[in-house]
C-alpha cells in the first residue's frame, strides 16, 4: 500500500510537468496486455472486429489504388494523405515514413492511440487504476476521452478521403463502442 501511494504521489507531483511531447506512442501489443481479458470488456477483440483494425490494409486493396490515382497518389500505402488517417500517430512519433519498416508495423491501423493518444505513461496498471477512482486526470498522463473531434481528424466530408460518406458521430460511437464493464 505504501509503494502504491508513493507511485500515486510520484505521478502526481510529475504529472503536471510532463508535455505532450512527454507521451509516447507504445503500440496496441501493449494495450492488448491487459485490454484482451474479458472481465475488463475485451476491448482489444472487439477492435480487432472493427474497420479500424484493416484500416492498413485497405490501402492495399485494387480499390484504394484506384482512388488514390484519381488523386494523384501513386502509392496509398506510402502518402501522407492516407497513412495520417490509415496509421497511428502518424508524423508525430508513431508510423513515420522515415521509420524502419518493422518500427511501422506496430502503428499500422487505427489502433488505441489513435484515438486515446500515446500510452506510455498511461499504460501502467497502476495508473489505470488511478485514472478509473478519479485519482489521476486522464490528460495529466497522455489519456484522451475521445469526442466527435477527435473523429472529424479523420472522418466527414472534406478530408480527402474519396469513401468517407457524411458521418454521424452518434452512429459512429455506437458501432465501435468499446466499455469497461463496471464493477
Amino acid at each position: 500500500m505504501k509503494r502504491l501511494a508513493l507511485l500515486l504521489g510520484v505521478v502526481l507531483f510529475a504529472a503536471p510537468t510532463l508535455s505532450a511531447g512527454d507521451f509516447q506512442y507504445v503500440g496496441v501489443k501493449k494495450c492488448k496486455t491487459c485490454h484482451k481479458k474479458e472481465k475488463i470488456g475485451n476491448q482489444y477483440g472487439k477492435w480487432q472486429e472493427m474497420k479500424h483494425a484493416k484500416a492498413f490494409e485497405a490501402l492495399k486493396t485494387d480499390k484504394a489504388k484506384e482512388a488514390a490515382a484519381k488523386l494523384g497518389i501513386d502509392d496509398p500505402t506510402k502518402s501522407e494523405k492516407c497513412l495520417k488517417c490509415h496509421t497511428t500517430g502518424y508524423g508525430k512519433g508513431g508510423y513515420d515514413l522515415s521509420n524502419p519498416p518493422e518500427k511501422n508495423a506496430k502503428f499500422e491501423a487505427v489502433q488505441c492511440e489513435a484515438c486515446h493518444g500515446p500510452g506510455s505513461v498511461y499504460k501502467k496498471k497502476k495508473i489505470m487504476v488511478g485514472l478509473s477512482k478519479g485519482e489521476i486526470k486522464p490528460e495529466e498522463v497522455g489519456l484522451i476521452i475521445p469526442d466527435e473531434n477527435v473523429c472529424l481528424g479523420c472522418h466527414g466530408k472534406g478530408k480527402g478521403n474519396p469513401f468517407e460518406k457524411d458521418f454521424n458521430f452518434e452512429e459512429a460511437k455506437k458501432k465501435i463502442a468499446h466499455p469497461v464493464p463496471k464493477s
